[in-house]
């Protein structure tokens, strides 16, 4: 069917019949939405079609959710209906999923077609990102023509302290001139490692954290970027003043990510000296602490899906947001994925991101939590579970079960809806008994199946040279933990061990579904398959990881204790041999997983650390470990 262009709007409203119309509240009061809020739409069908927004970002948005409609019914069809809809969260904001601030038409149109209003890019200086040049302006302009705002997330250097008496030409000289050079920037973000300066508050060093070492820090007190220094409402009060001279509607959003360990008082008493009219954004989950025995505490470290949330760092500072008047943000990566496992596009455990959606929800209802931060530098990659967080995020909401069960029969057909959902049920329960901690987000499952087996001798992961997190720098390649906290790591080694189990059961559903499938469905479903496959190598990647580990330790401690059997030293290196080919075979089976799915082993910020390559790379350096180091120590013996 070929659609006729009509300019007059009000002659076509005057006959609609058999007409697909696209207007703004401003041009048909009739028809107009039943919300004034940003993005609202009414669609009304019956003998035409007839999208309505409050805006044109609105008619976008309605226009968006005929194509989930039509998509959902596999066609150009659609019922009858008259309905106005808004959106609970603005703004929702990610990263590139494609590279790092990198944002081709293509990768901006899906990001709003998924409900996701702005994005974010590093900046350094006018058009300057840790990448390189960025035409931001022309990001702007692009982004703009799809409904999209975009952010800066500061990497300003802030060598003055508010007091000083350059502060303000300082300070013009990068916030100022940033946005007197792109007027058009939504926002700006603001967080304390990227954003540190000389602080007066005696908690710190009052220097950043680059110039802090052990022989000029003996105290060991943090840098202003990781404690909540009192003088921080001075420097963001200064900050607005001179962005909002440029732009009077700049959003800067001040993020509290650094410090949600530190006592809860200093915490509330630095939000309550922040001005009333910026956005206060706080991490959903982290630092959340949960006992799992006498011995044993486990912490949620850096985005985590482990934990649904919110936690209680969360919560006191909405708490204290809400009290005080101030803007409400969170950033809960609803795009799809977190830090759990570094080198995959989305996180298939649909109903633990329900659970999420569902505290957000509740959260937007207690404390007016406004706008969500749904990715970081990992970005954000199209999914079934950022469709998900889409139809949860606008109101009038549909039931969750009725939307996931609609997705899987679009996408796996009508007869497969209960055992699909059956393994998103077991890929859900899996994520929960991840275990989130330092030494596996900046370890194993940093890069998954491609990391290695080292002894003592340490090695640099090769990546491309414009990687901005690239070789080691937020991936450790030896990995270190505190043998002395033996029993925690043996429940981590044991929930993992559980995980695996969930997935593998999982996987075996979605074997005895694709054998029903073909054409575009099968794609989907082997997609899936793969990913799960992926995720189950990636654990055992990491369990292997700490028992290796456990035996390093036993054997160095057997090189200390003479009156040791040689037998029992015997028994530990042919431990560590077996393990090691275990994890050489595990990498090798993870290399026709990558090889089917491009996108798996791609990070944006690290780019591709687990594709064939670097699971070659891993298999080579483990090899060496054992023929240069292991396997030597048994003609010592």
């Amino acid at each position: 069917m070929r659609v006729k262009p009509i300019d007059n709007i009000a002659i076509a409203f005057k006959n609609p019949r058999g007409k697909i119309i696209l207007a703004t509240a401003k041009d048909s009061k009739e028809y107009a939405p039943d919300f004034s809020e940003p993005s609202s739409y009414r669609l009304f069908v019956k003998d035409s079609i007839i999208v309505c927004g409050i805006d044109e970002r609105g008619v976008a948005q309605g226009c968006y959710y005929i194509e989930d409609l039509m998509n959902i019914n596999e066609g150009p069809v659609i019922s009858m209906q008259d309905i106005s809809r808004k959106p609970l969260f603005l703004p929702r904001m990610v990263h590139s999923g494609y590279g790092l601030d990198m944002y081709p038409d293509a990768h901006i149109k899906t990001i709003a077609h998924l409900g996701m209003d702005a994005i974010l890019i590093f900046v350094k200086d006018v058009d300057r990102t840790p990448n390189g040049y960025v035409d931001f302006n022309e990001l702007i302009y692009r982004a703009a023509g799809f409904g999209v705002d975009v952010y800066a997330y500061s990497y300003f250097i802030s060598k003055k302290h508010p007091d000083a008496p350059d502060a303000i030409a300082h300070y013009e000289s990068t916030y100022g001139r940033l946005f007197a050079s792109c007027p058009g920037l939504k926002g700006i973000v603001l967080v304390g490692e990227s954003m540190e300066f000389p602080s007066k508050d005696t908690h710190t060093t009052g220097r950043p954290y680059y110039e802090s070492t052990i022989e000029n820090n003996p105290t060991g007190k943090p840098s202003p970027g990781w404690y909540p220094c009192y003088d921080y409402s001075d420097l963001v009060n200064m900050i607005k003043t001179i962005v909002r001279s440029k732009n009077p509607q700049a959003d800067i959003v001040f993020w509290t990510y650094n410090w949600g360990y530190v006592d809860e008082e200093p915490r509330l008493e630095l939000i309550r000296k922040l001005p009333t009219d910026i956005s206060l954004l706080v991490t959903y989950e982290m630092f959340e602490q949960f006992k799992v025995s006498e011995t044993v505490t486990r912490t949620c470290v850096d985005y985590t899906l482990s934990f649904e949330g919110p936690g209680k760092y969360f919560v006191s500072e909405a708490e204290e947001a809400k009290r005080c008047g101030i803007r409400l943000y969170t950033m809960c990566n609803t795009g799809g994925r977190t830090w759990d496992i570094g080198v995959i596009p989305y996180q298939p455990a649909p109903y633990q991101w329900k659970r999420r959606y569902d505290g957000l929800l509740d959260a937007h209802n207690k404390w007016s939590l406004s706008g969500l931060m749904e990715s970081h530098h990992y970005g954000f990659y199209p999914s079934i579970v950022s469709e998900l967080a889409k139809w949860s995020y606008w109101t009038p909401t549909i039931e969750y079960d009725q939307v996931i069960n609609l997705l899987a029969a679009r996408d796996f057909g009508v007869d497969n809806i209960e055992p699909v959902l059956d393994a998103f049920r077991y890929y859900s329960d899996g994520i929960r008994s991840y275990v989130s901690t330092n030494e596996v987000q900046y370890g194993p499952f940093r890069i998954g199946p491609a990391y290695p087996l080292l002894y003592k001798k340490t090695v640099e992961i090769p990546s491309p040279f414009h990687a901005m997190f690239g070789n080691n720098k937020i991936c450790m390649p030896m990995y270190t933990y505190d043998i002395k906290d033996i029993d925690k790591l043996n429940y981590e080694i044991d929930s993992l061990d559980k995980m695996e189990k969930l997935y593998d059961e999982g996987n075996s559903i979605l074997e005895e579904v694709i054998s029903t499938l073909c054409g575009m469905k099968l794609d989907e479903a082997l997609r899936l398959l793969n990913l799960g496959k992926f995720i189950v190598n990636c654990v055992q990647t990491t369990i292997n990881v700490k028992k290796w580990h456990i035996l390093k330790c036993e054997l160095e401690k057997s090189n200390n204790a003479y009156e040791m059997a040689k037998k029992i030293r015997k028994s530990i290196i042919h431990q560590m041999i077996e393990l090691a080919q275990k994890e050489i075979e595990n990498a090798e089976n993870s290399k026709p997983l990558v090889e089917f799915d491009s996108r798996l082993g791609f990070e944006p910020s690290m780019e591709y650390m687990c594709d064939k390559f670097h699971l070659e790379w891993k298999i080579d350096v483990t090899c060496r470990t054992l023929n240069e180091e292991i396997i030597p120590l048994l003609d010592i013996e």
